[in-house]
């Protein structure tokens, strides 16, 4: 299974590391994919494609215990900020992303293509979103 067609996508943003240090700063980028996978299923293939990529969770839960720190440097990091106006609260996902509106760097991606995107649960748009972070 894979995930389909990528239909949109942002231009890439540079970013500083989002609650804890790192040398190298990160590039985000958003993109809308068509899928027929259920939401699990879009999980389990953004995990292999992130191991495809290089990224060793179990290298970075060693790292985490080490320093104390909740995130390290990994060499991608896919999160699903939205899955259609569906809302999942489970223990391996949780959609729309819990943290989207506290991230400068997914909002501003997000915001180039689907601004006026509304949240399902709070009913506010990606715009909103973003001007809500920059104004606190």
């Amino acid at each position: 299974a894979r995930i389909g067609a990528v239909l949109r996508c942002s231009h890439c943003y540079g970013s500083a590391p989002w609650g804890f240090e790192a040398e190298q700063p990160f590039v985000n980028q958003v993109l809308v994919a068509d899928t027929d996978l259920a939401p699990h299923e879009v999980l389990a293939e953004v995990h292999r494609i992130e191991r495809e990529l290089g990224r060793n969770r179990a290298a970075e839960a060693v790292e985490r215990a080490a320093t104390g720190q909740r995130y390290v440097s990994r060499p991608i990091d896919i999160d699903i900020l939205f899955y259609d106006d569906e809302v999942i609260d489970s223990e391996r996902l949780t959609v729309p992303h819990p943290l989207m509106g506290e991230r400068e760097f997914a909002l501003v991606p997000l915001c180039e293509i689907m601004r006026q995107r509304r949240h399902p649960v709070t009913g506010r748009t990606v715009g909103e979103m973003l001007e809500e972070l920059r104004n606190k």
